[in-house]
């Protein structure tokens, strides 16, 4: 019988590393330079998820995504104030 994982990649430091980073860039992107940092933790979380670190790959990508989009949100409403 085959094992159903014999063919998933392991998780790797990498993987994690860019997992991290990009939740963390997430986070920045609420603050600052939103297009930049939501961009970058989105690129990040996509090579995490795809050096095998699944599903927190994926979501650092979304929650980057949704950070960029509140961070502009937000700047746009300071900015109109």
């Amino acid at each position: 019988m085959a094992d159903i994982h014999a063919t998933a990649r392991p998780r790797s430091n990498a993987a994690r590393i860019c997992t991290i980073l990009g939740f963390v860039f997430a986070v920045i992107a609420v603050l600052f330079l939103p297009p930049l940092f939501g961009l970058a933790g989105l690129v990040l979380g996509i090579v995490g998820a795809v050096l095998g670190d699944k599903p927190l790959g994926w979501y650092a990508a979304a929650a980057s995504v949704v950070g960029a989009l509140l961070g502009m949100v937000l700047a746009a409403a300071l900015l109109n104030s």
